[in-house]
C-alpha cells in the first residue's frame, strides 16, 4: 500500500503510516502535479492547503481513503468520494483542548488589554491608566454550544469563579449540571453575559447568529469571543457596535473570509485578532496527525474507523434498500430539531414494516445526525452516533415491529425534552421521501429543500384565510397546504409549503391571530 502526504503534518503521524505503508511526503504540489501522481496511491492525507477535487478523486484509481488532519473538510469533494466508495476521515476531537485553551486565552487577554498594553510599551510609552482591565471573577460567561470545545471551556472556567450560562438545546439537563452550567435560552445569554464565547459549526441557520439585533440587546460591557467558525458573527454589525460603544470588545480567531482582507475589524482597537490559531499547538498538531494516520491504517487494513465523514458504509447489496430511507431518517431528525422546544433528554426510534427486517444502524446514525447537525462540531456516522449522543447525555432507544398499519415501511422518532415529546415519522412512497406524521397529526408532505410553516391552532373558520392574507401581503407564494385536526373545533395543525421564508415580523403577525398557539418555520 502507498500513502501520499500532500500537506505538512507532524512527524508522529508519518511514523505511524510508515509502519503499515510506503509513504511519500510531497507538499506544495500544484493541482496538475497532484493529478499526475495520485493514481499510484491507496491513501491520501491532507490538511487545508491541498484541494481534493472531483478530478483528483477520479484520477485516484486506487484510492481507498482520504484523511484530513484536522476538522474541516471543505477542501475535499466528499460527495464524489462517496460515489467512488472512498472513505473520508477527519480528526474532529484531536484539537479540542487547544481550541478551548485559546478561547480562554483570548478572554483573559481581552479582559486585561494585554495586546494593546504590549504594543504601547514596545512603542516606548508607559501608560498604565490607559489599560485598566476587568476581572473575570464573579462575571457571567455565556457559552453558545456545549459540544467538545464548549464543554472543555466550561470545565476550565470554573476555577475562575465565573457564573456559567450555556445554550445548547441538544444536551441533557443532567449533562449540563455535571458541567456546572446553567442551561438558558440564547436570548438570556445575550442579555446577561459579560463574556460570550461561540462554539458552533457554521450552518445556514447559525450564520450571522450574532447580528445587529443581538448586539442591540447585550450589555455595553460585554466582550465576545469567536474561536469556532467565521460567519457566526455579522462582522459589519460587530464593527459598528464596537465603534458606537454598544459592546466593550471582541476577540476573533476566525473570519468569514480568511485571510480577512481589508476588514475594518483589523484596525479596530477594541478587537483582538489571531490568524486562526485555535488548533495551533504542538500537541494538537501531533494529535490530529496521529488520529488521521491511525484511521488511514485502519481503512487500509479493512477495519472500522472513528471519524468516517461519509459513513455509513453500506454494502452494494443493501444500498438500493436502505439509501432512500437514509434521507427519510435524516429528514425526520432535522424536522424534530426545528420543532422541538426545551432541553433534550432522550430519543426513541421505531422501525415498522418491511424496513424492520434489516440492520438499521445506518438509519439510527442518520436520525441522530439530522437532529444534532446544527449544534455538533462532528459529522455523525455509524461509528460515532452512540458516542456523540452519550457525550451529550442523551439516551437512545430503538424498537422494531414487522407490522405497519398504514405503510409498507415507517420510521418514527420521538424526542423527549423538558417541554414534552416531539414526534416525526417518514416513509418512502413512489420513490420519494414523505413526512407523514408530526406529533399526533397524520399528514403528507414531500420535502424538496423549501420552507414549511407549521401552525398549531384551534380548528375554526377563518384561520386559513387570515394566514393567507399575511403570506399574500408579503408576496410569498403558498405552493401546497396540509390540514389535520384531532377533532372538529378542537386542536389542529396547518402546514403551508412556502416558496420563500417569512421574516420574524410576519411570523409575529400570524401568532397574533386569535386561536393560533404556535408557529414554526422549518426548512427541509
Amino acid at each position: 500500500m502507498k500513502v501520499l502526504v500532500a500537506d505538512p503534518i507532524a512527524p508522529e503521524g508519518i511514523e505511524i503510516l510508515k509502519k503499515s505503508a510506503e509513504v511519500d511526503v510531497k507538499t506544495g504540489l500544484k493541482p496538475e502535479e497532484l493529478l499526475t501522481i495520485i493514481g499510484e496511491y491507496e491513501g491520501l492525507m491532507v490538511r487545508s492547503e491541498t484541494k481534493v477535487t472531483a478530478k483528483v478523486i477520479e484520477a485516484g484509481k486506487k484510492l481507498q481513503v482520504i484523511a484530513r488532519a484536522g476538522v474541516g473538510i471543505d477542501n475535499i469533494d466528499v460527495e464524489v468520494a462517496t460515489q467512488r466508495g472512498i472513505v473520508v476521515v477527519n480528526a474532529p476531537t484531536a484539537n479540542t483542548m487547544a481550541a478551548a485553551e485559546h478561547s480562554i486565552a483570548l478572554m483573559l487577554a481581552m479582559s486585561r488589554n494585554i495586546p494593546q498594553a504590549h504594543e504601547s510599551l514596545r512603542g516606548g510609552a508607559w501608560k498604565r491608566q490607559n489599560f485598566i482591565g476587568v476581572e473575570v471573577r464573579n462575571k457571567t460567561l455565556g457559552i453558545v454550544g456545549l459540544g467538545n470545545v464548549g464543554s472543555e471551556v466550561a470545565r476550565r472556567v470554573q476555577g475562575f469563579q465565573m457564573r456559567v450560562l450555556g445554550y445548547d438545546p441538544f444536551v441533557s439537563p443532567e449533562y449540563a449540571r455535571n458541567l456546572r452550567v446553567e442551561l438558558v435560552p440564547l436570548e438570556q445569554i445575550i442579555r446577561e453575559a459579560d463574556f460570550i464565547t461561540l462554539h458552533l459549526p457554521l450552518t445556514p441557520q447559525s450564520k450571522n447568529m450574532i447580528g445587529a439585533k443581538e448586539l442591540a440587546m447585550v450589555k455595553p460591557s460585554v466582550r465576545i469571543i469567536n474561536c469556532a467558525r467565521g460567519g457566526l458573527i455579522d462582522e459589519q454589525a460587530l464593527d459598528e457596535a464596537l465603534k458606537e460603544g454598544k459592546i466593550a470588545g471582541a476577540a476573533l480567531d476566525v473570519f468569514a473570509q480568511e485571510p480577512p482582507k481589508d476588514s475594518p475589524l483589523l484596525k479596530n482597537e477594541k478587537v483582538i485578532v489571531t490568524p486562526h490559531l485555535g488548533a495551533s499547538t504542538q500537541e494538537a498538531q501531533a494529535n490530529v496527525a496521529i488520529d488521521a494516520a491511525q484511521q488511514i491504517v485502519s481503512v487500509l487494513n479493512g477495519q472500522p474507523v472513528r471519524h468516517a465523514v461519509n459513513a455509513p458504509l453500506i454494502s452494494a447489496e443493501m444500498m438500493p434498500i436502505l439509501a432512500p430511507f437514509l434521507k427519510v431518517a435524516s429528514a425526520v431528525g432535522r424536522m424534530i430539531a426545528q420543532l422541538a422546544e426545551g432541553q433534550m433528554s432522550s430519543i426513541d426510534i421505531g422501525y415498522e414494516g418491511e424496513i424492520a427486517k434489516y440492520d438499521l444502524t445506518a438509519l439510527k446514525a442518520a436520525i441522530i445526525g439530522g437532529l444534532l447537525q446544527e449544534m455538533s462540531e462532528e459529522r455523525i456516522n455509524v461509528v460515532n452516533a452512540n458516542l456523540v449522543a452519550r457525550r451529550r447525555g442523551l439516551r437512545v432507544a430503538e424498537h422494531k415491529d414487522s407490522a405497519c398499519e398504514n405503510y409498507a415501511s415507517l420510521i418514527t422518532a420521538a424526542v423527549t425534552t423538558s417541554a414534552g415529546v416531539t414526534t416525526s415519522a417518514g416513509t418512502v412512497m413512489r420513490g420519494e421521501l414523505h413526512i407523514v406524521r408530526v406529533n399526533d397529526y397524520w399528514i403528507d408532505i414531500v420535502p424538496k429543500g423549501g420552507y414549511f410553516l407549521f401552525s398549531d391552532h384551534r380548528d375554526r373558520p377563518g384561520i386559513i384565510g387570515a394566514v393567507g392574507n399575511i403570506t399574500g401581503s408579503a408576496d410569498i407564494n403558498v405552493s401546497s397546504m396540509q390540514l389535520a385536526r384531532l377533532k372538529p373545533r378542537g386542536q389542529a395543525l396547518m402546514v403551508l409549503e412556502l416558496d420563500e421564508a417569512l421574516n420574524e415580523a410576519q411570523i409575529k403577525q400570524i401568532l397574533a391571530i386569535p386561536d393560533i398557539y404556535t408557529v414554526k418555520l422549518v426548512q427541509l
